[in-house]
């Protein structure tokens, strides 16, 4: 029986022709709060015709870049046996074969040149979360590029033009919950934060190659089956094999009962046998070794496909100086918590001891850890739960931007209001009811403010991502810049930005999950 031709698939041949309240954030209680006088978005129409990805508008906005000097990376995806710590070794695929891959480091000016060589079953790609760079080089198969076949290369080429921290991964089906993910650490020539050392501290959670388990596998039992709603047919054929995969050898990784205040009810969707801090169980930690009194900047990335995480330094004071690449007012907290896709930037100050940094799973009764050593003696308890874990938490709502990246104060010229819908028992997570369909955009023009909101009408958090853009969070003033923040159950979260990046644009779940289960739109830009 004949494969019907995915969304994605359909959207490739277009391409040929045409040429992304606790966690998040400002999440005002629905319904939202009309805005008067601003131009609500209309559905995109037929005749409408958008930027393509490699358009003279993308050539033009990436030429106002700048062409500083070119960095070079190797970067091959590949099937590898990566050790978890304590003697635990699973199959997998990732990075160079480390887990997580080698950090891509650049400096804000470069262009960076990466080849991927896939080495992989499957197709892929690579998408470079969190950064704003011109759209054909986004990494989402069939709206901004082919997908990069088994045994292909591919060539990203681009300007880098902000610092931060930001991390890679692909956007192909739910490869992201495997081993494929690293972070993309972006300098500042003109660094102003003075610190001894960086770690950079990647959380994760992990169930591929355990007892048979495999994403797609996960995805195929969630969906009854059904796989993704959108994806490639190989993913599809995946899912269903990975279907019939849970049901007889594999056992089954669906989440009863997680719930967290935090998270606004239900925690999430997947029961994880293990969850990782820089690829290592707590049982066999990673061990960061600085002095007493080393001024620390940690750069903490959630590459997780399910799970958001409370984090904490056991007897540290964290000092938060970034929220997803972007400076903020340094604000002290003794815990965070950050979604899918959310990254943080903070400083501490080392004491004298060995601590915990211990990243607890939001309601789901499990934790990661890694380890600050500054003297000897033992490593913490695996089940190290530090006193900071339950101190002040700092949301994002809270966190005022630095002046030099504040959104300038401004009315918006339209308003795009896009409601959350699903539900865990139909597993249908979509945008308006309606799963992704790549032709149907949400359509801006380059140089208007744009408001976004977005209802949640679903009994489950969602951490949305937007990529190409960041946006403030909005409210009596505009707040933190961001590309992920999360929507809790029945609440509203409305964000501003400047529509200054031309292209076709993912705007989807974080959660990989429900990303392919159908919730994920396109901002596209009008020509």
């Amino acid at each position: 029986m004949s494969e019907m031709p995915s969304r994605r698939a359909v959207l490739s041949s277009g391409l040929a022709l045409a040429g992304t309240a606790a966690l998040a954030t400002r999440a005002d209680a629905v319904p939202p709060r009309p805005v008067p006088s601003v131009r609500t978005a209309a559905p995109a129409r037929a005749a409408d015709t958008y930027v393509a990805p490699d358009g003279p508008e993308v050539v033009e906005r990436e030429a106002g870049r700048g062409t500083g000097p070119l960095r070079k990376v190797s970067l091959s995806a590949g099937a590898s046996n990566m050790e978890l710590g304590g003697g635990l070794t699973v199959p997998t695929w990732a990075y160079g074969g480390k887990l997580p891959g080698e950090a891509v480091r650049v400096t804000a000016g470069d262009i960076l040149e990466l080849a991927l060589t896939n080495n992989l079953s499957q197709s892929t790609s690579l998408h470079w979360h969190g950064l704003a760079l011109r759209n054909d080089m986004d990494g989402v198969p069939d709206l901004t590029q082919k997908a990069i076949q088994p045994g292909a290369s591919f060539t990203y080429r681009f300007a880098v033009s902000h610092p931060g921290t930001y991390w890679i991964h692909p956007h192909s089906g739910v490869q992201l919950d495997r081993g494929l993910y690293a972070p993309l650490i972006v300098d500042d020539p003109k660094e102003p934060l003075a610190y001894d050392k960086e770690w950079v501290v990647v959380l994760d959670d992990w169930l591929d190659g355990v007892d048979g388990s495999t994403p797609d596998a996960v995805l195929g039992e969630l969906t009854k089956g059904r796989g993704s709603s959108h994806d490639a047919t190989a993913h599809k054929k995946a899912a269903r094999r990975g279907a019939a995969r849970a049901d007889g050898d594999a056992p089954s990784r669906l989440l009863v009962g997680a719930s967290s205040d935090l998270l606004g009810g239900h925690a999430g969707d997947v029961a994880y046998p293990h969850y990782l801090v820089n690829g290592r169980r707590a049982t066999d930690p990673s061990v960061f070794e600085a002095k007493p009194g080393d001024r620390i900047r940690l750069r903490v990335i959630n590459a997780s496909g399910d799970t958001a995480f409370r984090l904490a330094l056991g007897g540290h004071r964290m000092t938060v100086t970034h929220t997803d690449g972007f400076p903020v007012r340094h604000t002290e907290t003794d815990t965070l918590l950050l979604a899918m896709g959310e990254r943080y930037d903070v400083l501490v100050t080392a004491g004298d001891g060995v601590f915990p940094l211990t990243a607890l799973a939001e309601g789901k009764d499990a934790s990661a850890m890694a380890v600050l050593r500054t003297a000897s003696g033992e490593l913490p308890p695996a089940t190290a739960r530090p006193a900071e874990l339950d101190g002040e938490l700092v949301t994002a709502d809270r966190l005022a931007p630095d002046e030099g990246v504040a959104l300038a104060e401004r009315e918006p010229d339209r308003t795009v209001r896009m409601t959350l819908t699903g539900s865990m028992d139909a597993y249908d997570w979509a945008f308006d009811g309606k799963p992704y369909d790549p032709a149907v955009r949400q359509p801006v023009r380059a140089g208007e403010r744009v408001r976004l909101a977005f209802t949640n009408r679903t009994s489950m958090w969602h951490p949305i991502h937007l990529h190409g853009h960041t946006f403030a969070l909005a409210g009596t003033a505009l707040g933190a810049r961001k590309d992920t923040a999360a929507v809790l159950p029945g609440r509203t979260l409305t964000v501003d930005l400047d529509a200054d990046n031309p292209g076709l644009w993912m705007l989807h779940c974080h959660n990989v999950y429900h990303a392919e289960a159908g919730m994920m739109t396109v901002l596209g830009y009008l020509r």
